[in-house]
């Protein structure tokens, strides 16, 4: 994994480089202080991954990201943004932009403690997760599993053939293109931000079921992301609340807190909790749709996006136990495909898809 370090601060240069310094099959390539030089670099290097600062002289984050895309590079883009509400706001637009991944950059406050570990804790795994297709599979068109294209929906559905033989049978087939839930789960990680943006921004009229979201994203990132979602279609979206009555709107899990489900009183109420990660994130997808099985059991529809992991999988199975339904992304369409390539090898789905696909099931499902 060859890596270009792309900061105006030399002391983040300097942290970033040393943490990434000495890790087996991680090579720093290079550094630049705007986005100019990077692009200039870019064209003498070989390079696999770019951190990304947002705010730099000369040609800032989002102006190299455009950049990038006009000219057709794959370099993978980790932003590197600060934890603030402009922050997290340029984060997603540097998201929507072409950036595959990003990261909080540490606190002033955490720069003069042991700055190094804890962006190597943050961004290590967020590199490696590219690993598996640099250099194996050209990212534009990797393996995916050959499956019948269904007549009635722009998806497929799973075989015997094309999932893990000895789970393919266990989960009941739901048949999508009839279903109408009362409830709408979704998880996501990386590439997650960029998929819900095309996903929802071709979605119209009026929410008739709530839709639930687990994307792994620490604080204040996820206010403006729930943000951004609802103002692509002009839907109620918003961070969910502790103990609140749920209605007809988009929730999305606050970062660093896990989003459950409850029935009170003949009410659902949403609950949220700081418990210990599961799945090595908070919120975890596997505890929401866990606890929406139980008050929506069969008539709950579940969305696995890209993502690196397994967090969605014991949720997805939990789901297509009780009866519900399950699609996930397809591997042509995700950043990673960790989170829906997990639930494929289970077999606990009824169809895949590429976003296309999935904002058409999500406009026939859960729109009036």
């Amino acid at each position: 994994m060859k890596v270009l370090v792309v900061d105006d601060s030399v002391v983040y240069r300097s942290k970033i480089k040393a943490a990434l310094t000495g890790v087996e099959g991680v090579e720093i390539v290079g550094s630049a202080s705007n986005g100019k030089i990077a692009l200039d670099m870019l064209a003498q290097k070989d390079v696999d991954v770019m951190t990304l600062d947002m705010e730099m002289p000369v040609m800032n984050g989002i102006e190299t990201l455009k950049a990038l895309r006009a000219s057709g590079s794959k370099v993978k883009v980790i932003v590197f943004s600060s934890s603030t509400r402009s922050g997290s706001e340029a984060t997603l637009e540097a998201l929507s932009a072409g950036a595959k991944d990003f990261v909080a950059k540490p606190s002033s406050s955490e720069m003069t403690t042991d700055a190094e570990a804890l962006i190597r804790q943050d961004l290590l795994p967020k590199v490696l997760q590219f690993k598996a297709r640099v250099r194996t599979t050209p990212a534009s068109t990797p393996t995916a599993p050959s499956e019948p294209q269904v007549v009635a929906g722009p998806w497929t559905t799973p075989t015997s053939t094309s999932v893990a033989p000895k789970t393919a049978l266990i989960y009941p087939r739901k048949e999508l293109t009839s279903f109408m839930p009362s409830a709408i789960v979704i998880a996501s990680s990386t590439g997650g931000p960029a998929a819900h943006d095309t996903i929802f921004k071709g979605l119209k009229g009026k929410l008739r079921c709530p839709i639930f979201i687990a994307q792994h994203m620490p604080p204040v990132f996820t206010t403006s992301f729930a943000k951004r979602i609802g103002g692509h279609a002009q839907l109620p979206s918003k961070e969910a609340k502790h103990f609140e009555v749920v209605a007809n709107e988009i929730y999305v899990a606050p970062g660093d807190y896990h989003m459950s489900l409850d029935l009170v009183n003949g009410q659902i109420m949403t609950r949220l909790d700081q418990g210990p990660q599961r799945n090595s994130v908070r919120p975890a997808a596997d505890f929401l749709f866990e606890s929406a099985t139980k008050v929506y059991g069969s008539k709950l529809m579940g969305l696995v996006l890209t993502g690196m992991g397994e967090d969605g999988l014991d949720g997805a199975r939990a789901i297509k136990t009780a009866g519900g339904g399950l699609m996930i992304q397809n591997q042509e369409s995700c950043v990673v495909f960790g989170m829906p390539g997990a639930v494929h090898a289970a077999g606990a789905f009824d169809a895949q898809g590429d976003l296309m696909a999935i904002q058409s099931m999500l406009q026939r499902m859960a729109f009036e």
